[in-house]
Formats: structure tokens, sequence, C-alpha cells
């Protein structure tokens, strides 16, 4: 029913987060705008999986585009400085189906909202979104994506253009994405709500936090509740709940990299 698309992460500049990506050893290329949102991105593929780095291009536009959650969110987060991993979005081939389902595990949701992103040499790119609406002191739920275009015709196009290439860091595959919650009733919920299978639950020495994975198609997620102090401890501390790393595998070398309010760990496992 659902993959993993894309993680928002939030950065006043994403033509800088771009560069700071590349020193990184990661291939990442120019996204675009939305004009009708006032935002703007730099982009980072793994096979169909990508992290969007996203910006506030034009204020202006932005604070009468604030019905869309996602905007609301990267204006209200940036104001305070809050740069970092910030949102999970989950692609559907049928989201009018997806919306039923949700209505039926009791969700309300808001759209679903077109949109569209102007590349750099002037192609329009068009999809839909749906947001699954959670209380204000909650985890931002994940929003779901449907693409105008398969996800075959996509990844070709992506291929052909240079954006879904080889990393110098190394044949890398998106792991996982970790997010920081004060409990694993977080990871019920979404596991209840959009059909996800549980993987695993541990406790994480590194992270100070009993963890619980759930399975998705092109990345998992990984609810990590603290345990006393620690990296999840902080991050709710200075973000709340959000996403707050994530794990590659395929590295020519182990190392963590720290970026604009997120960790990317990197590992030669396969």
């Amino acid at each position: 029913m659902y993959a993993f698309d894309h993680l928002v992460h939030l950065v006043r500049d994403p033509k800088k987060a771009m560069r700071t990506a590349r020193e990184c050893g990661l291939r990442a290329v120019e996204g675009g705008s939305h004009p009708d949102w006032g935002t703007a991105n730099t982009l980072c593929y793994f096979d169909l999986s990508y992290i969007e780095y996203l910006g506030v291009e034009n204020p202006a536009v932005a604070e009468k585009a604030k019905g869309n959650p996602l905007v609301r969110q990267a204006l209200e987060d940036l104001a305070k400085g809050n740069e970092g991993p910030a949102r999970i979005a989950l692609r559907t081939d049928n989201l009018d189906r997806a919306a039923r389902l949700l209505e039926e595990q009791g969700w309300k949701a808001s759209g679903p909202f077109p949109g569209s992103r102007t590349r750099p040499d002037g192609t329009l790119l068009r999809w839909s979104l749906l947001f699954p609406e959670g209380p204000a002191d909650e985890l931002p739920p994940p929003f779901l994506i449907q693409w105008e275009r398969s996800d075959e015709e996509r990844k070709m196009d992506l291929e052909r253009r240079g954006a879904i290439a080889h990393h110098p860091r190394g044949n890398l595959r998106l792991n996982h994405v970790a997010i920081a919650v004060r409990d694993l009733g977080r990871a019920a919920k979404w596991e209840k709500g959009f059909g996800l299978k549980p993987e695993r639950e541990y406790v994480d020495k590194i992270l100070n936090a009993v963890c619980r994975e759930l399975q998705l198609s092109g990345g998992n997620l990984l609810f990590c509740a603290p345990i006393g102090e620690g990296p999840v401890a902080r991050v709710l501390q200075t973000r709340g709940e959000r996403p707050f790393l994530v794990v590659f595998s395929g590295a020519e070398q182990d190392e963590d990299w720290r970026m604009f309010g997120g960790i990317y760990r990197f590992s030669r496992e396969r």
C-alpha cells in the first residue's frame, strides 16, 4: 500500500545544503521552486527514496499558503532556527483509497492538495498530497504523496537526468530513518494507521533508547524512546518529536556526519 518516498529536511538555504551534502560524498542535485507555496528544494536520491532539503524561498507567498501543513511547519520551525529532519512522506498509487482506510482507522486528513515544482530546465512535475492530522502536541504524522507518473517512468527519467546515480561515498541504500519519540505508543499508532509491519524491538546503547523498527519498502522507520540521557533525549529537549537520524548501508567506510540539525550515519553493511 505504501512505500517510503522521502524525508523532508528543513534548511534555511537548500543550495547550501546541496553543497554540504556533496562535500559529505553524496550526489545531491537541484530540485526547483514550488511557485504556489513559496518554497524551494534540492534533492538527494537513493533509488526512488530521497532526502528533500526544503527551504522558504518567498516568505510572502509561503504565508499565504499556510493551509498546507508542510508549508506551515516549515515557516514555524525555521522561524525558531529549527533546521533538521522534519517529516516523512509515504508514497501511494491510490490516494483516494488511502484516505478511506485512514478514515476507517479514525484518522482525519486534510487535502488532497495539488502540488507542482518547476525544475531548473523549466519542466513541471505534478503530484497530490494528503495530510493525516494528529494532536498538536504529537509527532507530525507522515503525509501521503501520489505522483502523476508511475514509479517506473519516474525512475527512468531521474536516471536519464543523472539524479539517481552512484554516490561518491559508495553504493548507498537508505536503510532507515530514526525518529525521536517520548514513548513507543507513537510507533503503535503509525503501525496500525498505515498498516506497517514491526521488524524488531531492541535497546540501542549508543542512542540510550528503546527502539521499535517498522518495515517499509524503500526505507524502514525506527522509533526511539529515551531510557536516559543521550542523543534521543537531546533531540526531544531541543526539537521535540522529530526524525533525527538517517542510516545508509553500502558505504565505503563507517562514519557519522552532522548536517543542519540531523545525523547521517554511513555503514559498510550491505
